[in-house]
């Protein structure tokens, strides 16, 4: 199988078998009104013609001209047509009747271009979902976009179809477009055109067509060639973009000889048709054109991979990707780690066996030709701005009116004038979960989160807020992960078990398609200003673990691997749970005794909760009743008072886009007052013990929490009610997880040394004393002795109680210091 044209470049970036693809069209803006087919021109499909002589970037089918009599002449074989199923009719040539000539259809295809046009301008000035709307839903946008690039401006906007209104008003033209998008899209430009030369002639614009909303979506693992050349929807996440490719459009070539420039010359399948020789008559010289690069015009186009959601995988396999190709305007709308929805056209493209040779290999690379993408799963919260390319007004893709979209701020903004609005957010969130309304509090600060704040130095204190829950098996805590997983923004669950280091960050990997090296993004990177949940935190591998110090902290991931150096942004919150290491929480250990985890990178979480099974008549029988009546009752009637999950997600939403509230002097200073106090309790009376209650860590985590309350209140101050709820949520914490059990205090050495001040105190004592012991009762040399022989003579000497472990800890201390030798269980002194 030869060709003379390979889709794929050098470098193995596919690109468009046909660059003037009417996706991308840009008509030519002269010659407007002598656009009329003249007689004798066939009507075929605009992908296998020659370029239009106007510059166009494609030929389209023209309109009929007046002549009642038109010949058309034999087709040209340009290319196995699209479909082959409906048979074009005869044009055997002759004379044909003046009906027959009326009815012009496109090569290949069973679609009459006269009454298409007439569908799609019916369609266009006609439908309407409102019944008292005067004109047409799609007239709108048409006369808005002529307003605003009016006047012959550049023009930017697009005119976004929803499919399904299309189906409601012609389900004929929607199968056509389906089936045949190429050709219809092309005709919708051609409409579009005439309508715009009717309505404003100085518009020189061409408006796009994008299509979105299909009437069903299509799974990636079930595209097939009999999907070839239509237009299909699917859904997935961005897992990664290349970098933006220029694509050459019009060329224009220089002669080296006289300097002469040709006109601008169209890409036509691919290539681009160097003169020979100069067009010049007085020159003619061979071979002396040159490209002329700054006179060129190109269009950006962009390379994206999408993968399978995990709620789409079956069981047992593997997630599918699908190259999307990105033009114009839809450059850099998806990134990394964005649930969205596609719709395009399902393309393939031969490979040639070397970029040198002609030959291809029979099989094909597929791709999807993209047309219009909106992000998807309106359970999430939408934090970030609406994308570029989709021109729907409202981040939730689903087209609503400015009014509409007021009304709905104004019912949030009321919401939130309630007193109570705390308390209603706290039980709407995971309504099916038992009680632990503290624990739902935290959670929720976590959801609106703080400012992030950026000094002019150029240093950076984060506003995610970070949580760890600790308990005994069974306590809901993974619910609880599902749960906020579902409403996060861009979030990312997994497993420490199944978790490496290169997975949760980044890794380097090598293009299949390009062979190059590529950087793909890990689980923190793909939840950048979103929620990664991390279940089974305690079973994470350690090289894993130590990737996080920077990530929890700087927000960053710092890459330096195979020739790519690189620092990417994960600004996420960590929301982690992890089980005891045996199995039950043992309250007589530390945090870090119970879950082996490094005090480093266990004093990065702001809030440490312990969610323990404490056996308790009353609870356990109020506890077994909820989990009951969640099986036999409907349980939404069996809670009241409850926001549902999409006003939840509307209210978040919201606070975290335009609430972004600033400390007022009241608040700061019962910050500073606070903090202050907290410290003062580690001082004792009559005691130079001092015990560390809290760090500046806690103080920037008391920041984050009073602002994150602020937002749920949809108040752009911080006010002194806020932190003393902010310092009652950080001390239930504290007084869980940090707090000393010999002494009753909280003690933040717990959490960042893994042993108590009283603890590291008896520890010096027995130190001390067992110093003194071997100094005063062995000999330079002497005999060595068993270590319960000095235990025992330790234990009469002191009063307080002496372990084997502890006293093991100090003879090793003294063999570090040199005053003794321990051998097996004799210690010696040197």
């Amino acid at each position: 199988m030869a060709s003379n044209s390979s889709p794929f470049g050098s470098n193995g970036i596919p690109s468009s078998p046909d660059d003037s693809s009417p996706i991308r069209t840009r008509p030519s803006t002269h010659g407007r009104r002598d656009r009329r087919r003249q007689p004798g021109t066939p009507v075929s499909t605009p992908l296998r013609n020659q370029p239009s002589s106007d510059g166009g970037d494609f030929s389209t089918p023209r309109r009929r001209g007046r002549s009642s009599s038109v010949v058309p002449p034999t087709p040209q074989m340009p290319g196995t047509p699209m479909s082959t199923d409906d048979l074009p009719p005869s044009s055997d040539g002759g004379d044909e009747d003046p009906k027959d000539v009326d009815q012009m259809f496109v090569w290949g295809t069973n679609i009459r271009v006269d009454d298409t046009k007439t569908a799609i301008v019916r369609f266009l000035k006609n439908f309407s979902d409102n019944p008292s709307q005067m004109e047409g839903k799609y007239m709108v946008p048409i006369h808005h976009i002529l307003e605003l690039d009016g006047g012959g401006g550049s023009g930017s906007g697009s005119l976004d179809i929803d499919a399904q209104d299309v189906f409601a008003y012609d389900q004929d033209l929607y199968n056509k477009m389906v089936r045949y998008p190429l050709e219809v899209l092309a005709i919708f430009d051609i409409v579009l055109i005439d309508m715009v030369e009717t309505l404003n002639r100085l518009f020189e614009k061409h408006i796009p067509t994008r299509i979105f909303n299909l009437k069903s979506s299509v799974s990636m693992r079930n595209l097939n060639p009999s999907d070839i050349e239509k237009m299909i929807s699917v859904k997935g996440m961005v897992i990664r973009c290349s970098s933006i490719i220029p694509e050459i459009k019009e060329a224009v070539f220089q002669c080296l000889i006289c300097g002469y420039y040709s006109e601008p010359i169209t890409v036509a399948r691919g290539h681009i048709a160097e003169p020979n020789c100069c067009p010049r008559g007085e020159c003619k010289a061979v071979n002396s054109m040159t490209l002329i690069h700054n006179r060129c015009r190109f269009a950006d186009k962009q390379i994206v991979k999408l993968q399978e959601t995990p709620d789409e995988i079956p069981e047992g396999g593997t997630p599918h990707t699908v190259s999307i190709v990105m033009h114009d305007k839809l450059v850099d709308c998806g990134k990394p780690g964005d649930r969205v929805e596609i719709t395009g056209v399902y393309r393939a493209m031969s490979v040639r066996i070397g970029p040198t040779q002609r030959t291809v290999k029979s099989l094909f690379k597929t791709y999807i030709d993209c047309l219009h993408m909106k992000k998807t799963d309106k359970s999430r919260m939408n934090r970030e701005d609406p994308m570029d390319c989709d021109t729907t007004d409202v981040a939730d893709g689903e087209g609503d009116s400015a009014a509409d979209f007021n009304e709905k701020v104004e019912k949030l903004k009321e919401l939130a004038k309630q007193p109570d609005i705390y308390d209603r957010l706290t039980k709407s969130l995971a309504p099916n979960i038992w009680e632990l309304d503290d624990v739902k509090r935290g959670l929720l600060c976590q959801l609106f989160g703080g400012n992030a704040l950026k000094l002019p130095s150029g240093a950076n204190f984060r506003g995610d807020i970070n949580i760890l829950l600790v308990g005994d098996p069974g306590t809901s805590k993974s619910q609880l992960l599902q749960y906020m997983h579902k409403l996060s923004p861009r979030g990312i669950y997994t497993s420490g078990r199944g978790s490496s280091a290169v997975g949760l960050t980044a890794y380097v990997a090598k293009d299949p398609e390009t062979g190059e090296t590529v950087l793909e993004s890990g689980a923190l990177v793909l939840s950048d200003k979103g929620i990664c949940c991390i279940d089974e935190f305690d079973k994470m591998s350690d090289n894993a673990r130590s990737m996080l110090h920077e990530v929890m902290e700087q927000q960053t991931v710092s890459i330096a691997k195979a020739g790519i150096i690189a620092s990417l942004n994960a600004r996420t919150s960590v929301l982690a749970c992890a089980n005891p290491s045996g199995s039950r929480y043992n309250p007589r250990l530390s945090v870090i005794e119970n879950i082996h985890l490094p005090p480093t990178l266990l004093s990065r979480f702001d809030l440490i909760y312990l969610i323990l099974d404490k056996a308790d008549e009353q609870t356990d029988r109020r506890l077994a009743k909820h989990i009951v009546a969640l099986h036999f009752e409907n349980p939404e009637s069996s809670v009241h008072d409850v926001l549902d999950l999409q006003t939840l997600v509307a209210y978040i939403s919201y606070a975290r886009k335009h609430i972004h509230p600033r400390l007022s002097d009241e608040a700061a200073e019962s910050l500073t007052r606070g903090y202050v106090e907290m410290r003062r309790r580690g001082n004792f009376p009559g005691s130079s013990k001092k015990v560390i209650t809290a760090t500046p860590r806690q103080i920037e985590s008391l920041l984050r929490l009073s602002e994150a309350l602020a937002r749920i209140r949809f108040s752009e101050l911080v006010e002194e009610v806020d932190v003393k709820e902010a310092f009652r949520l950080l001390e239930v914490a504290m007084q869980q997880s940090a707090t000393d059990h010999a002494t009753g205090t909280i003690d933040m050495d717990l959490i960042t040394t893994g042993v108590s001040a009283s603890e590291r105190l008896r520890r010096e004592n027995v130190l001390t004393a067992t110093r003194n012991l071997i100094l005063d009762k062995m000999q330079h040399g002497g005999p060595t002795k068993h270590l319960s022989e000095l235990l025992e003579d330790l234990k009469k000497q002191i009063t307080i109680e002496v372990h084997l472990s502890d006293f093991r800890y100090a003879v090793q201390s003294l063999v570090t210091e040199g005053i003794a030798i321990l051998n097996g269980d004799k210690v010696k002194r040197t």
